[in-house]
């Protein structure tokens, strides 16, 4: 009950900043509307392929929010209080995550109607696609939760970017890995946020042979890691914070 309360009152906060939701939601549909409208050459920019790179890009922004809202709470001496509580520190991670979800479906559900209206095909595997992607989603909360126990909330919004900026040039949301040369292409290989778009893609054209066993192992290898991460230096902190 403590965590569900806890997660409400990070959702009450997210929404207390309307400006910073508008934005997360409404840069990414400027993209993918913008690049709608120019005729672009390849597969890449194909409203069917573009639109899991945007859903990818618009998670990005949720590690940045995340990232500032857990220093915020950190500064701010909340968590400070909170820790004479009987919660453990994975409630707090779930609390966050699960604040996060109402907002995730929502964001997915707008840039689906968008998508549709300029032209993707209307069926189930969109369902399937959204389910999924709150899947997908926890990583990129759990990268947020991590870099706001670290960095203070001043720092938080520097450091979260580096991880939107690693999502643009990784994921192959833009063009392919194998345009840049075989040390980038290894690079995105060992990195979770290309797995994690071919992923989505999969789901959404009903192509479950770009979803490669490695995409897989990967994805779900960086998942746990960070997300025990997140729960050590979380914990950690509280501790260190609390003295």
């Amino acid at each position: 009950m403590r965590m569900i309360n806890f997660a409400k009152r990070n959702f009450k906060e997210l929404v207390r900043d309307p400006l910073s939701l508008i934005f997360e939601i409404a840069l990414p549909l400027f993209l993918l509307f913008i690049f709608q409208q120019i005729n672009i050459p390849g597969d890449t920019f194909k409203i069917e392929n573009f639109t899991p790179g945007i859903i990818i890009f618009g998670f990005s922004f949720i590690t940045l929010f995340t990232s500032t809202l857990v220093a915020k709470d950190r500064g701010s001496s909340l968590l400070i209080r909170l820790g004479t509580s009987p919660m453990k520190s994975r409630d707090y991670i779930l609390g966050y995550i699960l604040s996060l979800i109402p907002i995730i479906i929502i964001q997915d559900s707008l840039f689906f109607i968008v998508a549709c209206l300029l032209g993707l095909n209307v069926s189930i595997n969109i369902i399937f696609t959204i389910l999924i992607s709150i899947l997908v989603s926890i990583i990129f909360i759990a990268f947020g939760i991590l870099l706001g126990s670290l960095v203070s909330e001043k720092a938080s919004g520097g450091v979260g970017s580096i991880i939107v900026q690693l999502v643009c040039f990784t994921s192959g949301m833009y063009f392919s890995k194998d345009l840049i040369g075989n040390v980038f292409a290894k690079i995105c290989e060992f990195l979770p946020f290309e797995s994690a778009l071919n992923i989505i893609k999969g789901v959404l054209n009903n192509n479950y042979d770009i979803i490669s066993l490695r995409n897989i192992i990967i994805f779900i290898a960086y998942t746990i890691i960070i997300l025990i991460l997140s729960i050590i230096v979380f914990k950690k902190k509280m501790v260190s914070d609390n003295k």
